[in-house]
């Protein structure tokens, strides 16, 4: 993971730090355990790990740990969750807007802030 900024012996309990969780080595994104606004630093509780959000990252909501490009799959948990929709910088939010999702086709058509099915025509 080349885009981790340090690598310090903190848990993610650090007050200036946003902790998020790893679910596994191999994966290339974590889950936020704070809201992130853009700029704030995130520390990987498992290892302590600390890179910077890139953008503004609701809570439960995943960050790259590294850069991924268009077209790239991305690994949760150690599986395959999705495909990049465009080239995704370490520290950024990703969610439907930037990532196709392998375990629900139906979300990645769902508009990031209403949840309407913009794949759907209404007549």
């Amino acid at each position: 993971m080349k885009d981790i900024l340090e690598t310090t012996s903190g848990t993610g309990k650090d007050k200036d730090h946003i902790p998020a969780l790893l679910l596994s080595e191999t994966d290339d994104v974590a889950t936020l355990l704070s809201s992130a606004e853009k700029g704030a630093l995130v520390c990987i509780m498992s290892g302590g790990r600390v890179l910077r959000a890139a953008d503004a990252i609701p809570l439960y909501h995943k960050i790259a740990l590294r850069s991924v490009s268009r077209g790239e799959t991305v690994l949760k948990y150690g599986v395959a969750i999705g495909r990049a929709r465009q080239d995704i910088p370490a520290g950024a939010w990703v969610h439907l807007h930037n990532l196709e999702s392998f375990l629900d086709e139906k979300s990645s058509s769902l508009d990031l802030h209403t949840g309407v099915d913009t794949g759907r025509q209404y007549e």
